[in-house]
C-alpha cells in the first residue's frame, strides 16, 4: 500500500459514500485511477467492506470506555473467553506492552458501566486495570 492508497482510504473513512468524481477531485487523481485502486484494495483484502453508523448506535451506548487489563501468568486465553461472553463489551483486543488485553465497554448508565468494571476486576487472574471513559468522538474510522 502506497501513500496514494493511504490517502484514498482516509477519504473513504471520512465518507465511504463519496462518489468517484468527488474522490478523484479531492485526491487529484482520475476517476479511472480511483476506481482501479478501490478495486485492487478490495481484491487484496485491504478493504473488507463498508459500513453505516446510525445515530441509534451511538445513543445505545451513551457511556463508553476503554479498560486496559493486566493478567497474571498464563490465564490470558481463559480470561478472553470469559470477556467475550459479556454483552456490554463491544470489542476485546489482545495487545502488547504494559497491558495484556484492552476491552471496549458500552452501557446505558454509569452504574452499569461500574458494574461491568467490578465483574471484570473480579475475574481470577486479573491483577491490574486502568479505565478511561470516552467523552466525545473527534474522528471516527
Amino acid at each position: 500500500m502506497d501513500e496514494t492508497d493511504a490517502r484514498l482510504i482516509a477519504a473513504l473513512r471520512h465518507d465511504a459514500r463519496a462518489s468517484l468524481s468527488d474522490l478523484s477531485q479531492s485526491l487529484g487523481l482520475s476517476r479511472a485511477t480511483v476506481r482501479s485502486r478501490i478495486d485492487k484494495l478490495r481484491a487484496r483484502g485491504d478493504i473488507l467492506g463498508f459500513s453505516v453508523v446510525l445515530r441509534e448506535d451511538t445513543l445505545r451506548d451513551p457511556v463508553r470506555g476503554l479498560m486496559m487489563i493486566g493478567i497474571e501468568g498464563r490465564g490470558t486465553e481463559r480470561i478472553i473467553r470469559q470477556l467475550q461472553g459479556m454483552s456490554e463489551l463491544r470489542a476485546v483486543y489482545s495487545t502488547n506492552g504494559r497491558w495484556d488485553v484492552i476491552v471496549e465497554i458500552g452501557t446505558d448508565t454509569l452504574e452499569r458501566f461500574d458494574a461491568v468494571l467490578f465483574r471484570i476486576r473480579a475475574l481470577d487472574g486479573v491483577v491490574a486495570s486502568e479505565t478511561s471513559l470516552l467523552l466525545s468522538t473527534r474522528k471516527s474510522a
